[in-house]
């Protein structure tokens, strides 16, 4: 066990540490919400979203430059946030703090970080080049094709899979999964023995029936990539996404390394001066659900290319769009009114709406979204974990992280 552990062993409960700092990914205990189609018009016009007066660029700019320099300069705010916005083709990127507390770099587009839950997204995204090839189906079960796993799991689907409707439970909450993050922190083992940790515990509700975020659900994702493609998943998706989408930066990565440059992903308890957690977990214990490393830069890019179906046909898009779950929050929630597609979430905000993924991770929290034509996007990082289940002076920070997302939005949708 290596000092960060130790020292986080000591601190909290396993199941608290899990859920807290781990993988990103978890639910954060949130309810779970029946499913029901939450499909409407919404405004994603640019021209039809101001008013009157409408702001110009250079203010709403400017705004979000004021939102990130009152997140970084709040107590117990991160020491870093950057940002990408890009409106057709021209893409600008706004930073506050430092990549490394030891330092005064100001973090970069190109610098490296953990994008944690996004990397959902990334799986889905593979997954839905392989349904619209016929190598996949979204009513494929995992009896079917991961007859191993538990037979009371058997007839949960793809589709239930992508949209968190599977019941599965979630290896974040199971005691035996944290015993042994904190046996290896620094080693995963092999991506097929994840799931091993959630055997014992019963489904949450039957498939399809109710909402609840799950890590499980993109490690079993993951795994139905890797039976019909007959490789690991990191190399199916290098072919089907990173590839094509020309993301150079962009890895999922087994161990803790870092390439060089990155942000420096810090913990920060009150009373505790800050910790460099960038390399305190193997991203091999996330793996599909939250390990891949990214760049603010070629996050944008995927999402951009993601939102739109650059990847698949519009045939398979309009099916990952086709019912939204209202209430279907990603983790941790983003700004405005959120809902649950395939892969996909939408948050529809005071200045308009737009479709992506959130994550946080040990050491990081993450926003990218895009309108549904690709043309505008935008990607918010921290280098510090903060959710809605935060509390005190920690809940502040949360609050004015979305204030700094949603200005991002109001940027991005609102600029001519």
């Amino acid at each position: 066990m290596n000092d960060l552990a130790r020292k986080l062993a000591v601190a909290a409960p396993i199941p608290l540490l899990l859920l807290a700092s781990i993988t990103s990914c978890s639910d954060d205990g949130q309810d779970s919400a029946p499913v029901a189609d939450a499909s409407s018009p919404t405004n994603t016009d640019p021209a039809s979203a101001g008013s009157e007066q409408a702001p110009s660029t250079d203010e709403l700019s400017a705004r979000l430059d004021l939102a990130m320099d009152e997140l970084v300069s709040m107590p117990g705010g991160p020491p870093a946030v950057v940002g990408v916005v890009q409106i057709g083709d021209e893409r600008t990127t706004h930073a506050a703090g430092v990549v490394d507390v030891t330092g005064d770099v100001e973090p970069t587009a190109d610098d490296h970080m953990r994008v944690a839950s996004v990397a959902k997204a990334f799986s889905g995204a593979t997954a839905l080049s392989l349904v619209d090839e016929g190598v996949l189906s979204l009513d494929d079960t995992i009896g079917e094709l991961l007859p191993d796993l538990p037979a009371s799991w058997a007839d949960v689907t793809l589709r239930h899979l992508m949209n968190h409707t599977s019941g599965l439970p979630d290896i974040v909450d199971a005691p035996s999964f944290g015993e042994a993050v904190m046996a290896s922190i620094d080693v995963a083992p092999p991506p097929e023995e994840l799931l091993t940790y959630a055997y014992e515990e019963p489904l949450n509700f039957e498939p399809g029936t109710e909402y609840r975020y799950s890590n499980s659900d993109n490690i079993a994702i993951g795994q139905m990539i890797q039976a019909v493609t007959d490789q690991p998943y990191a190399e199916v998706l290098q072919e089907r996404v990173l590839d094509p989408l020309g993301l150079n930066r962009t890895s999922l990565p087994e161990g803790v390394e870092m390439p060089e440059p990155f942000i420096h992903g810090y913990g920060l308890t009150e009373g505790e001066p800050l910790e460099d957690v960038s390399d305190g977990l193997a991203a091999g214990w996330a793996w599909a659900s939250g390990g891949v490393i990214s760049t603010p830069n070629d996050l944008n890019d995927f999402i951009r290319g993601y939102v739109s179906g650059e990847l698949y046909s519009d045939e398979v898009r309009a099916e990952q769009q086709a019912l939204f779950v209202p209430g279907g929050e990603s983790g941790p929630p983003g700004p405005g009114l959120n809902s649950a597609s395939l892969s996909l979430f939408r948050y529809e905000t005071p200045c308009g709406t737009v479709y992506g993924h959130t994550g946080n991770t040990f050491g990081y929290t993450q926003f990218a979204v895009a309108t549904p034509d690709g043309e505008r996007s935008a990607t918010v990082s921290i280098n510090l974990q903060r959710t809605d289940k935060s509390e005190g002076q920690d809940a502040a920070v949360f609050d004015a992280l979305h204030r700094v997302q949603q200005a991002a939005i109001c940027l991005l949708l609102e600029a001519p």
